[in-house]
């Protein structure tokens, strides 16, 4: 049979590197995203997820078939993309737990957003197993994620990073190394999250606030996006508002969660974090409007209602 060289961000995937097997739970926008990266990287991989429809889906694109069990005993590499840190324990040490079947040497990507000391406790517990935690949370969303151009926020063991590279270059276009300990990465993914959510409730609070002085949320996206005001979040979240479409890319359960991480976090420090606060309380008020699983974008829904405005889409 031919041989068949992948070359992948520069870097050629030859037999040694598609030997390294890989094993992704969370088929999610971002975890989806990722599994496809590494099968067009010339990966074997398996898919899992809670959904059924997302697990066949990946089969049909040429994901690996087999159980759980039969993948994680053979799997090099598992990347665990799931939305918090109770499912995370739960993908290795629940009812189905993954990590007294994983093979010695192994290597545990995690990459949900979770606490620092979350994360240094199950890298302990998979310690005793021989098996290496990394401490690896993602940024860059379900677009990045599916071109293969995430950013990773790493920390752990540098041999356990050397081990996969080839697998975490298919995945990712930029990774910040941040140290040889468990916990950085998470602690850097926490004050990442705490930018974003602010940023996107000051984005929703700036347009809806244009449109209660006769601005019209076009034209507050095409100047501010041009003037020192503007942001990353701003320029990619407000045109959700513009067009009414609340498709969720991130939705607003997320930022629930991930500012209530840094609320937390922030208290174990004993630190003043004022305006993670006045932003999570806007999310949470989303949340109670029913919206927990729309876009995060459907936050400027509730400075809408607060000043009794119409948000383009709505009557």
């Amino acid at each position: 049979m031919k041989q068949v060289r992948f070359h992948f961000r520069g870097i050629p995937l030859n037999n040694s590197h598609q030997n390294l097997r890989v094993a992704v739970f969370g088929l999610g926008s971002m975890g989806y995203g990722m599994a496809s990266s590494l099968l067009t990287a010339g990966f074997p991989v398996w898919g899992f997820d809670v959904s059924r429809e997302q697990e066949d889906r990946f089969h049909s694109e040429g994901g690996q078939q087999g159980t759980r069990l039969e993948a994680v005993k053979q799997a090099d590499l598992v990347i665990c993309v799931v939305v918090n840190a109770r499912q995370t324990e739960d993908v290795l040490f629940g009812d189905e737990g993954i990590a007294s079947v994983m093979k010695t040497g192994a290597v545990f990507m995690s990459c949900a957003t979770v606490a620092p000391e979350f994360a240094k406790d199950m890298a302990g517990r998979l310690a005793a197993l021989d098996v290496d935690y990394l401490d690896t949370p993602i940024s860059g969303g379900s677009v990045k994620a599916a071109a293969g151009a995430l950013t990773i926020l790493g920390s752990g063991p540098p041999a356990a990073f050397d081990r996969i590279r080839p697998a975490v270059d298919a995945v990712a276009e930029k990774v910040f190394r941040l140290g040889d300990d468990i916990g950085p990465g998470s602690a850097m993914k926490v004050v990442n999250q705490l930018l974003a959510g602010v940023h996107i409730a000051a984005a929703a609070e700036a347009v809806t606030f244009a449109l209660s002085q006769g601005i019209a949320p076009e034209t507050t996206l095409d100047v501010i996006s041009q003037c020192a005001g503007t942001s990353w979040m701003f320029e990619n979240r407000v045109p959700h508002i513009v067009d009414g479409d609340y498709t969720p890319h991130s939705a607003v359960d997320i930022f629930v969660k991930d500012l209530g991480i840094v609320a937390d976090v922030a208290h174990g420090s004993a630190f003043s974090a004022p305006l993670t606060a006045a932003a999570l309380q806007q999310f949470l008020a989303a949340k109670g409007m029913g919206l927990g699983r729309e876009d995060d974008s459907a936050v400027a829904k509730v400075y809408a209602r607060n000043a009794g405005l119409s948000l383009p889409g709505e009557p």
